[in-house]
């Protein structure tokens, strides 16, 4: 009779024991525990509420916790809501914490509203407190000499709270600065200028408030570091003779094509002139044949022309013979050649 009590009484305790695991396992005790030694009043069905809205009680106790004893008076509902929205509870309670300890004022709402954006809101309040140096590569200007000058900024920068959910980040401020440190040594009239004082281009910089719309603060400007690049002038100027010597060479080029091309129009010209000699002296035959048939022109006419024709053509061998001796230096008398 012992050994169905023995055995009744084990099976209670096995079932006591499973229904505990489960309670346990589904009700987070101790975290109710831990909340209540911290003072923070919470229920335990609160914490089953949270299960069953698939939310991990400890990532909202825990960061409630911690808040209540940092003096901050923040309802359970807006870390739970904050959670559900898919943001970091435990970043935002740490941001606000330090925030309430370096006396800047921000809410909750802000806060969440900021971490949900993206944006590391506990390094933005670290931020706040301890400014960050921006460093920039070499930036390159050329000054109106003509000389390139590179220069490097260091950018010491500070969250903005108000402006950092929608405002513009660390690459838009470097690309501000690097466009005004180029205006800067573009407006200078000469780069020994800008070698000598190199704070001006740090002012002229501040001046214009490349801070604006973006989610920093410009506390300041400096110039870790300046050189003397190129002669952009003397390189541009180079490149611009070099081409107008050759615009010059192909205006000369045309110009002799066109005057070769002339040339060559006059030949054809006059030989074509020419042809149409020869064709006038082929026809004078045929007419001193029909002057003899015509009775125009008789013998004694034709003796005459043809002695006037010889007479002419010993006059033009007597000049071509006269021209050559002026060509070998010698005299056209023929008693002063001896």
């Amino acid at each position: 009779m012992d050994m169905p009590v023995d055995l009744t009484l084990i099976i209670v305790l096995v079932l006591a024991f499973i229904l505990l695991a489960v309670l346990f396992t589904f009700v987070p005790i101790m975290l109710w525990i831990s909340a209540l030694a911290a003072g923070v009043k919470i229920g335990i069905f609160q914490l089953v509420g949270m299960r069953l809205r698939r939310v991990i009680p400890a990532r909202v106790v825990n960061p409630l916790i911690k808040a209540e004893k940092a003096g901050l008076n923040i309802e359970l509902n807006k870390l739970e809501g904050h959670y559900l929205a898919g943001g970091n509870v435990d970043r935002v309670v740490n941001a606000l914490i330090a925030a309430q300890r370096a006396n800047i004022e921000l809410t909750f709402e802000r806060c969440a509203a900021i971490d949900l954006a993206g944006r590391d809101v506990l390094e933005a309040v670290q931020m706040s407190v301890n400014p960050k140096v921006i460093e920039t590569p070499f930036i390159a200007g050329v000054a109106m000499d003509g000389i390139e000058v590179k220069a490097k900024a260091r950018i010491t920068v500070r969250a903005n709270i108000d402006r950092l959910v929608g405002g513009a980040g660390e690459d838009t401020v470097i690309a501000r600065v690097g466009e005004g440190i180029v205006s800067t040594i573009g407006s200078s009239t000469d780069h020994k200028a800008v070698l000598e004082n190199p704070d001006m281009i740090s002012q002229t910089v501040l001046k214009k408030g490349l801070d604006s719309g973006t989610a920093f603060e410009i506390l300041s400007i400096d110039i870790a570091d300046i050189d003397i690049g190129k002669n952009i002038g003397a390189g541009l100027q180079t490149d611009q003779a070099e081409a107008d010597k050759k615009i010059a060479q192909a205006k000369a080029e045309e110009r002799r094509a066109m005057a070769v091309a002339h040339e060559q129009e006059m030949k054809a010209k006059v030989e074509e002139m020419r042809a149409k000699v020869t064709e006038a002296e082929a026809e004078v035959p045929m007419a001193m044949a029909e002057a003899f048939k015509a009775g125009n022109l008789g013998v004694m006419d034709y003796m005459n022309y043809q002695n006037i024709s010889a007479d002419t053509d010993m006059r033009d061998a007597i000049g071509k013979e006269s021209k050559g001796n002026d060509e070998d230096g010698y005299s056209n008398n023929p008693g002063t050649d001896l």
